[in-house]
Protein backbone atom coordinates (compact mmCIF):
# COMPACT_ATOMS: atom_id res chain seq x y z
CA UNK A 1 0.00 0.00 0.00
CA UNK A 2 1.19 3.50 -0.89
CA UNK A 3 0.64 6.20 1.77
CA UNK A 4 1.23 9.96 1.65
CA UNK A 5 1.28 12.06 4.84
CA UNK A 6 1.09 15.79 4.11
CA UNK A 7 2.39 17.50 7.22
CA UNK A 8 4.57 14.48 7.93
CA UNK A 9 7.15 16.61 9.75
CA UNK A 10 4.73 17.81 12.41
CA UNK A 11 4.37 16.04 15.72
CA UNK A 12 1.09 14.33 14.74
CA UNK A 13 2.43 13.40 11.31
CA UNK A 14 5.60 11.89 12.77
CA UNK A 15 3.63 10.02 15.39
CA UNK A 16 1.19 8.68 12.81
CA UNK A 17 4.05 7.55 10.58
CA UNK A 18 5.76 5.71 13.46
CA UNK A 19 2.53 3.92 14.34
CA UNK A 20 1.87 2.81 10.75
CA UNK A 21 5.45 1.67 10.20
CA UNK A 22 5.54 -0.27 13.48
CA UNK A 23 2.06 -1.77 13.56
CA UNK A 24 0.41 -1.34 10.15
CA UNK A 25 -3.29 -1.96 10.51
CA UNK A 26 -4.48 -0.32 7.29
CA UNK A 27 -7.35 -1.60 5.18
CA UNK A 28 -5.23 -2.70 2.21
CA UNK A 29 -2.70 -4.64 4.21
CA UNK A 30 1.08 -4.29 3.97
CA UNK A 31 2.57 -0.81 3.86
CA UNK A 32 5.00 -0.79 0.91
CA UNK A 33 5.93 2.88 0.59
CA UNK A 34 5.29 6.06 2.58
CA UNK A 35 5.99 9.63 1.52
CA UNK A 36 6.27 12.27 4.24
CA UNK A 37 5.82 15.78 2.87
CA UNK A 38 6.54 18.91 4.90
CA UNK A 39 8.43 22.19 4.70
CA UNK A 40 10.94 20.89 7.25
CA UNK A 41 11.76 17.80 9.29
CA UNK A 42 13.56 17.23 12.60
CA UNK A 43 17.16 16.12 12.35
CA UNK A 44 16.36 12.55 13.40
CA UNK A 45 14.77 10.59 10.54
CA UNK A 46 13.87 6.95 10.33
CA UNK A 47 16.18 4.55 8.52
CA UNK A 48 13.20 2.52 7.29
CA UNK A 49 13.69 2.05 3.55
CA UNK A 50 9.92 2.26 3.00
CA UNK A 51 9.98 5.98 3.85
CA UNK A 52 10.68 8.83 1.44
CA UNK A 53 10.97 12.44 2.60
CA UNK A 54 9.97 15.45 0.52
CA UNK A 55 11.06 18.69 2.15
CA UNK A 56 9.19 21.41 0.28
CA UNK A 57 6.30 23.86 0.34
CA UNK A 58 2.96 22.01 0.21
CA UNK A 59 1.47 24.86 -1.85
CA UNK A 60 3.81 24.21 -4.80
CA UNK A 61 2.03 22.51 -7.70
CA UNK A 62 5.13 20.61 -8.83
CA UNK A 63 5.70 19.36 -5.28
CA UNK A 64 2.17 18.00 -5.04
CA UNK A 65 2.49 16.34 -8.44
CA UNK A 66 5.73 14.68 -7.32
CA UNK A 67 4.12 13.48 -4.09
CA UNK A 68 1.29 11.89 -6.10
CA UNK A 69 3.54 10.19 -8.66
CA UNK A 70 3.11 6.75 -7.03
CA UNK A 71 -0.68 7.26 -6.91
CA UNK A 72 -1.03 6.69 -3.15
CA UNK A 73 -4.16 4.81 -2.15
CA UNK A 74 -4.28 6.74 1.12
CA UNK A 75 -3.48 10.39 1.89
CA UNK A 76 -3.42 11.88 5.38
CA UNK A 77 -3.70 15.66 5.01
CA UNK A 78 -2.49 17.15 8.29
CA UNK A 79 -0.68 20.27 7.04
CA UNK A 80 -1.97 23.66 8.16
CA UNK A 81 -1.10 27.17 9.19
CA UNK A 82 -2.36 27.07 12.76
CA UNK A 83 -5.10 29.23 14.21
CA UNK A 84 -3.25 32.19 15.71
CA UNK A 85 -0.88 32.49 12.75
CA UNK A 86 -3.73 32.22 10.23
CA UNK A 87 -5.55 35.03 12.04
CA UNK A 88 -2.51 37.31 11.98
CA UNK A 89 -1.42 36.45 8.43
CA UNK A 90 -4.54 36.06 6.28
CA UNK A 91 -2.67 35.57 2.99
CA UNK A 92 -0.48 32.79 4.37
CA UNK A 93 -3.45 31.00 5.91
CA UNK A 94 -5.40 31.13 2.66
CA UNK A 95 -2.39 30.03 0.61
CA UNK A 96 -1.70 26.90 2.65
CA UNK A 97 -4.97 26.01 4.33
CA UNK A 98 -7.25 26.62 1.36
CA UNK A 99 -5.44 27.02 -1.98
CA UNK A 100 -2.88 24.29 -1.24
CA UNK A 101 -5.65 21.80 -0.52
CA UNK A 102 -7.57 22.87 -3.61
CA UNK A 103 -4.46 22.14 -5.70
CA UNK A 104 -4.20 18.69 -4.11
CA UNK A 105 -7.82 17.88 -4.95
CA UNK A 106 -7.51 19.26 -8.48
CA UNK A 107 -4.42 17.18 -9.21
CA UNK A 108 -6.13 14.05 -7.93
CA UNK A 109 -9.01 14.85 -10.28
CA UNK A 110 -6.72 15.55 -13.23
CA UNK A 111 -4.87 12.27 -12.68
CA UNK A 112 -8.18 10.35 -12.53
CA UNK A 113 -6.87 9.12 -9.21
CA UNK A 114 -9.39 8.23 -6.50
CA UNK A 115 -7.39 8.18 -3.24
CA UNK A 116 -8.86 7.92 0.20
CA UNK A 117 -8.12 11.20 2.05
CA UNK A 118 -8.22 11.71 5.80
CA UNK A 119 -8.35 15.47 6.33
CA UNK A 120 -7.52 17.02 9.72
CA UNK A 121 -10.18 19.68 10.16
CA UNK A 122 -10.99 21.44 13.43
CA UNK A 123 -13.75 22.25 15.88
CA UNK A 124 -12.83 25.87 15.07
CA UNK A 125 -15.34 25.59 12.19
CA UNK A 126 -17.92 26.32 14.89
CA UNK A 127 -18.36 29.60 16.70
CA UNK A 128 -20.88 31.99 18.14
CA UNK A 129 -22.96 31.02 21.17
CA UNK A 130 -20.63 28.75 23.14
CA UNK A 131 -23.38 27.88 25.62
CA UNK A 132 -25.00 25.65 23.00
CA UNK A 133 -24.09 22.00 22.50
CA UNK A 134 -22.83 21.11 19.03
CA UNK A 135 -24.67 18.20 17.39
CA UNK A 136 -23.85 16.26 14.23
CA UNK A 137 -26.34 18.33 12.25
CA UNK A 138 -25.05 21.70 13.52
CA UNK A 139 -23.78 23.76 10.61
CA UNK A 140 -20.35 25.44 10.74
CA UNK A 141 -20.27 29.09 11.74
CA UNK A 142 -16.59 29.98 12.22
CA UNK A 143 -15.40 33.10 13.99
CA UNK A 144 -11.79 33.00 12.79
CA UNK A 145 -9.97 32.86 9.46
CA UNK A 146 -8.52 29.46 10.40
CA UNK A 147 -11.98 28.05 11.11
CA UNK A 148 -13.32 29.54 7.88
CA UNK A 149 -10.52 28.00 5.83
CA UNK A 150 -11.12 24.60 7.40
CA UNK A 151 -14.86 24.86 6.75
CA UNK A 152 -14.28 25.72 3.08
CA UNK A 153 -12.01 22.72 2.66
CA UNK A 154 -14.60 20.45 4.31
CA UNK A 155 -17.13 21.51 1.67
CA UNK A 156 -14.63 20.79 -1.09
CA UNK A 157 -13.89 17.36 0.38
CA UNK A 158 -17.61 16.62 0.42
CA UNK A 159 -18.20 17.70 -3.16
CA UNK A 160 -15.10 16.06 -4.65
CA UNK A 161 -16.16 12.85 -2.89
CA UNK A 162 -19.73 13.17 -4.16
CA UNK A 163 -18.39 13.55 -7.69
CA UNK A 164 -16.18 10.47 -7.30
CA UNK A 165 -12.88 12.37 -7.63
CA UNK A 166 -11.67 11.30 -4.17
CA UNK A 167 -12.93 9.38 -1.12
CA UNK A 168 -12.49 11.90 1.68
CA UNK A 169 -13.40 12.07 5.33
CA UNK A 170 -12.92 15.30 7.35
CA UNK A 171 -12.24 14.87 11.05
CA UNK A 172 -13.07 17.87 13.19
CA UNK A 173 -10.33 17.64 15.79
CA UNK A 174 -10.74 18.96 19.33
CA UNK A 175 -7.85 20.93 20.83
CA UNK A 176 -4.91 18.51 20.99
CA UNK A 177 -3.50 18.16 24.51
CA UNK A 178 -0.91 17.57 25.61
CA UNK A 179 1.38 18.54 22.71
CA UNK A 180 5.07 17.77 23.32
CA UNK A 181 7.90 20.12 22.41
CA UNK A 182 7.87 23.89 22.27
CA UNK A 183 4.78 26.13 22.10
CA UNK A 184 3.50 26.84 18.60
CA UNK A 185 1.42 29.65 17.10
CA UNK A 186 -1.89 27.89 17.69
CA UNK A 187 -4.36 29.94 19.68
CA UNK A 188 -4.95 26.92 21.91
CA UNK A 189 -1.24 26.30 22.55
CA UNK A 190 -1.59 27.37 26.19
CA UNK A 191 -3.80 24.33 26.95
CA UNK A 192 -0.77 22.10 26.49
CA UNK A 193 1.68 24.61 27.96
CA UNK A 194 0.01 24.74 31.38
CA UNK A 195 0.78 21.02 31.77
CA UNK A 196 3.95 20.58 29.71
CA UNK A 197 5.99 23.50 31.04
CA UNK A 198 5.37 22.96 34.78
CA UNK A 199 6.30 19.28 34.38
CA UNK A 200 9.62 20.55 32.98
CA UNK A 201 10.02 22.98 35.88
CA UNK A 202 9.14 25.99 33.74
CA UNK A 203 6.62 28.80 34.11
CA UNK A 204 3.40 28.73 32.05
CA UNK A 205 0.55 31.18 31.50
CA UNK A 206 -3.04 30.96 30.39
CA UNK A 207 -4.91 33.89 28.77
CA UNK A 208 -8.54 33.02 29.54
CA UNK A 209 -10.59 32.80 32.77
CA UNK A 210 -9.92 29.78 34.97
CA UNK A 211 -13.45 28.44 34.46
CA UNK A 212 -13.13 28.45 30.65
CA UNK A 213 -14.24 25.12 29.17
CA UNK A 214 -12.25 23.46 26.40
CA UNK A 215 -12.88 20.44 24.16
CA UNK A 216 -9.70 18.31 24.05
CA UNK A 217 -8.30 15.02 22.81
CA UNK A 218 -4.90 13.45 23.49
CA UNK A 219 -2.39 12.81 20.67
CA UNK A 220 -2.71 9.07 21.32
CA UNK A 221 -6.47 9.11 20.66
CA UNK A 222 -6.11 11.42 17.65
CA UNK A 223 -3.70 9.03 15.92
CA UNK A 224 -6.01 6.11 16.69
CA UNK A 225 -8.86 8.07 15.14
CA UNK A 226 -6.85 8.98 12.03
CA UNK A 227 -6.19 5.29 11.37
CA UNK A 228 -9.76 4.32 12.18
CA UNK A 229 -11.04 6.94 9.71
CA UNK A 230 -8.74 5.55 7.03
CA UNK A 231 -10.22 2.10 7.52
CA UNK A 232 -13.88 3.12 7.34
CA UNK A 233 -15.69 1.85 4.26
CA UNK A 234 -16.94 4.60 1.96
CA UNK A 235 -20.51 3.31 2.07
CA UNK A 236 -20.69 4.02 5.82
CA UNK A 237 -20.19 7.75 5.27
CA UNK A 238 -22.54 8.60 2.42
CA UNK A 239 -22.42 12.18 1.16
CA UNK A 240 -21.60 13.74 4.54
CA UNK A 241 -17.87 13.35 5.12
CA UNK A 242 -17.66 15.71 8.12
CA UNK A 243 -17.21 13.98 11.49
CA UNK A 244 -17.07 15.65 14.91
CA UNK A 245 -14.54 13.58 16.83
CA UNK A 246 -15.46 12.60 20.39
CA UNK A 247 -13.48 14.68 22.84
CA UNK A 248 -13.40 15.56 26.52
CA UNK A 249 -15.00 18.71 27.91
CA UNK A 250 -12.91 20.08 30.76
CA UNK A 251 -11.84 23.43 32.17
CA UNK A 252 -8.51 25.16 32.60
CA UNK A 253 -9.03 24.83 36.34
CA UNK A 254 -9.74 21.08 36.09
CA UNK A 255 -6.55 20.53 34.08
CA UNK A 256 -4.49 22.42 36.66
CA UNK A 257 -6.10 20.53 39.55
CA UNK A 258 -5.49 17.21 37.80
CA UNK A 259 -1.82 18.13 37.33
CA UNK A 260 -1.60 19.06 41.00
CA UNK A 261 -3.06 15.70 42.00
CA UNK A 262 -0.79 13.69 39.71
CA UNK A 263 2.46 15.57 40.31
CA UNK A 264 2.94 17.81 43.30
CA UNK A 265 0.73 20.50 44.92
CA UNK A 266 3.53 23.04 44.60
CA UNK A 267 3.72 22.66 40.83
CA UNK A 268 0.76 24.98 40.28
CA UNK A 269 2.80 27.95 41.49
CA UNK A 270 4.39 27.87 38.05
CA UNK A 271 1.04 28.50 36.33
CA UNK A 272 -0.07 32.13 36.08
CA UNK A 273 -3.07 33.90 34.55
CA UNK A 274 -2.01 36.55 32.04
CA UNK A 275 -5.03 37.91 30.13
CA UNK A 276 -4.61 38.29 26.37
CA UNK A 277 -7.46 39.97 24.53
CA UNK A 278 -6.40 38.62 21.11
CA UNK A 279 -6.28 34.99 22.25
CA UNK A 280 -9.37 35.29 24.42
CA UNK A 281 -11.31 36.79 21.50
CA UNK A 282 -10.75 33.58 19.52
CA UNK A 283 -10.73 30.87 22.20
CA UNK A 284 -13.98 32.02 23.77
CA UNK A 285 -15.80 31.55 20.45
CA UNK A 286 -14.96 27.83 20.34
CA UNK A 287 -17.83 25.70 21.67
CA UNK A 288 -16.65 23.23 24.33
CA UNK A 289 -19.61 20.86 24.34
CA UNK A 290 -20.34 18.32 21.61
CA UNK A 291 -22.80 15.47 21.21
CA UNK A 292 -20.93 13.07 18.90
CA UNK A 293 -23.45 10.30 18.28
CA UNK A 294 -22.30 9.67 14.71
CA UNK A 295 -18.62 9.34 15.63
CA UNK A 296 -19.51 7.06 18.53
CA UNK A 297 -21.59 4.84 16.24
CA UNK A 298 -18.75 4.70 13.71
CA UNK A 299 -16.34 3.52 16.41
CA UNK A 300 -14.16 6.56 17.08
CA UNK A 301 -12.53 6.80 20.53
CA UNK A 302 -12.16 9.47 23.23
CA UNK A 303 -10.29 10.22 26.43
CA UNK A 304 -12.11 9.67 29.71
CA UNK A 305 -10.64 12.32 32.03
CA UNK A 306 -8.14 15.15 32.38
CA UNK A 307 -6.03 12.88 34.59
CA UNK A 308 -5.93 10.22 31.88
CA UNK A 309 -4.74 12.79 29.32
CA UNK A 310 -1.95 14.06 31.60
CA UNK A 311 -0.81 10.59 32.66
CA UNK A 312 -0.70 9.52 29.00
CA UNK A 313 1.60 12.46 28.25
CA UNK A 314 3.88 11.66 31.21
CA UNK A 315 4.24 8.02 30.14
CA UNK A 316 4.74 8.76 26.44
CA UNK A 317 7.35 11.46 27.08
CA UNK A 318 9.18 9.35 29.65
CA UNK A 319 8.86 11.97 32.38
CA UNK A 320 10.13 10.68 35.74
CA UNK A 321 8.59 12.25 38.82
CA UNK A 322 8.87 10.77 42.30
CA UNK A 323 5.38 11.91 43.24
CA UNK A 324 3.63 10.84 40.03
CA UNK A 325 0.89 8.35 40.87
Amino acid sequence: MQVLIIGGGGFLGRRLARELLANGGLYQGELRHMILLDKSFPESKTNDDRVEYIEADFNNEAVIRNALRHRPELIFHLAAIVSGEAEKNFDLGMRINFHGTLQLLEQCRALHHHPRIVFASSCAVFGGDVSKTIHDETGPKPRSSYGTQKAMVELLMNDYSRRGFVDARSLRLPTIAIRPGKPNAATSSFVSAIIREPLAGQRATYPVPLKTEVWIQSPKRVVQNFIHAANLEERLLGDDRMINLPGLTTTIEALIRALEKIADPGITRLIVHEPDAFLEGIVLTWPPRFHTERANTLGFVRDNSAEEVIKSYIVEEGITMGSTK
